[in-house]
């Protein structure tokens, strides 16, 4: 059986997007299965777009304008009642290429996607519904539902990106356990003229929302989210009748302020973990494969950091290039980044709606002494904000967190300016790169004619020292997501044992195991 396509991504949602077009520029055969007749578009959805998933963007070509569009902020807020208890700025320098949160609607980035996975090739198809699949081993035959009847399509991989509820995940009989907290939350995007700044504010217990929380984001052209936590039988059509919801949404913005209501939706939250993340020639991504609750903004970033761990491994894997067994590290990786954000979700959960009169005594107390003392302030949690997770213990990336020679941020390989003035982080993406500092020239010409497993651009540049260290010669693998993956300490003279050694840590990154240098 010849495939039709090469790996078919089932959902159109910011995480099918993101990896289809990271496969399409890996030149990876890919079509895209939306059910929906076109692009819907609802409110802001998810909301809060950080760094690193910017920078992944960036690979695709919207990162920039995503950066531009968006309302960019550094600052956190956390209230009591109407005191402010503390605010958090996020580390980062005006020299960053990107800020470390930028706040933007799901929409307009999904709508920025489509254009690029349109110029890509990808092919999209709207209006195609899963309704079967099976695994032979060679491929994976689905089975599609449209309003002109059935249609059949053959796929080497298939790829579940299809949210909450997916078939795919149903499909290959792979659970979902985990919990649905009780209480809801209302969000409303209202568009007005507001004299706050560009900052996150979490309230809890605020006058205007007596026992629970409430938190407001600003977004692009006077728009802003507002999230309250509301009584599980709370009838919001009820309250939009009798002007209770407008008296809500006063509260926040003012007696006299104009407003526009632009969205509103109502949603409970869950904390899910899919028991598998791959299933043959099935894997799963994004909200398929996890759920959090959104404090902190890990839902769409960690499935964006899904989708760009999968997208170079199933490239890789297509081309040749690797073992098959390189894809069972997507599993790995990513379902320990899965099982941190769950811990972190929970917790702040825990901490925002506590279960049983006790640990609500307990959450009050510290809520009330923090005003008066700082010990108390560190245990308020408001949510811990996303970021980068480190695969220290993947078995295909070498160096553990005390080694200071193979400098993380946060798993992923820190930025540089280059002598001609370019970014470092802009030759991620493509390839595997190979990073070196004060290395003999010799090396580095012999480098770029290595046997290397697929694709490896080297680097060589004196703006790597400031950055990377002072230890001497050194040599670093950075994987196509961006991620260190070893170093080796060189010699000042070089020579083919070293370079032998480079090429086998590159092709025990790629998955070929270790002592298994290709070529």
């Amino acid at each position: 059986m010849i495939p039709e396509t090469q790996v078919a991504v089932v959902g159109a949602g910011p995480v099918g997007l993101t990896l289809a077009a990271r496969l399409a520029q890996h030149g990876v055969r890919v079509s895209l299965l939306e059910q929906a007749p076109w692009h819907l578009g609802e409110g802001s959805k998810a909301l809060c777009m950080q760094r690193e998933t910017l920078e992944i963007w960036a690979r695709i070509g919207i990162g920039e304008r995503v950066a531009k569009r968006g309302v960019q902020w550094r600052v956190g807020r956390t209230y009591f009642g109407a005191r402010e208890l503390f605010s958090v700025e996020l580390p980062g320098t005006s020299a960053d290429h990107f800020p470390p949160f930028v706040n933007i609607s799901q929409t307009e980035v999904e709508e920025l996607l489509l254009d690029r996975c349109r110029a890509l090739g990808v092919d999209l198809r709207w209006g195609h519904r899963l309704e079967g699949l099976t695994d032979d081993g060679a491929g994976v035959p689905l089975v599609l539902a449209t309003d002109s009847g059935p249609r059949e399509l053959t796929a080497r991989y298939v790829v579940g990106t299809d949210g909450a509820h997916s078939t795919v995940r149903d499909l290959i009989g792979v659970g979902f356990p985990g919990h649905t907290h009780d209480d809801h939350f209302l969000i409303c995007d209202i568009r007005a003229h507001l004299p706050f700044p560009n900052e996150r504010r979490f309230f809890f217990d605020p006058p205007w929302n007596p026992g629970r929380q409430v938190l407001i984001h600003p977004q692009p052209d006077d728009t802003w989210r507002i999230d309250w936590q509301i009584a599980p039988d709370t009838d919001i059509e009820a309250e939009r009748a009798d002007g209770r919801l407008d008296r809500r949404i006063r509260a926040v913005v003012g007696p006299a302020t104009d407003y526009d209501l632009v969205w509103m939706t109502v949603y409970r939250f869950h904390q899910r973990l899919a028991d598998a993340f791959r299933r043959g020639n099935a894997f799963l991504a994004g909200d398929a494969a996890h759920l959090y609750a959104p404090f902190g903004a890990r839902g769409l970033n960690s499935g964006a950091a899904d989708a760009e761990n999968l997208a170079w491994k199933l490239a890789m894997v297509l081309r040749g290039e690797t073992p098959e067994t390189l894809l069972d590290s997507y599993e790995s990786e990513r379902r320990l980044a899965a099982e941190d954000n769950l811990a972190v979700t929970d917790a702040t959960m825990r901490f925002m709606a506590p279960s049983g009169p006790l640990q609500r005594l307990w959450r009050n107390l510290i809520l009330r002494g923090s005003t008066r003392f700082a010990a108390l302030r560190r245990r308020v949690n408001s949510g811990r904000l996303a970021e980068p997770f480190s695969y220290l213990a993947s078995p295909i990336v070498e160096g553990g967190p005390d080694d200071p020679t193979l400098p993380r941020h946060g798993g992923v390989a820190p930025d540089a300016r280059l002598s001609d003035g370019s970014r470092l982080k802009e030759r991620f993406g493509p390839s595997f790169v190979l990073l070196l500092a004060a290395a003999p020239p010799e090396l580095a010409a012999a480098s770029i004619q290595a046997p290397w497993p697929g694709p490896v651009e080297v680097v060589a540049d004196e703006g790597l020292a400031p950055v990377y260290g002072s230890a001497g010669p050194r040599a670093w693998i950075v994987r196509p997501d961006g991620h260190l993956a070893s170093s080796l300490a060189l010699t000042t003279s070089g020579g083919k044992a070293e370079l032998a050694q480079l090429v086998e840590m590159v092709g025990r990154a790629a998955g070929r195991g270790r002592g298994s240098a290709p070529g």
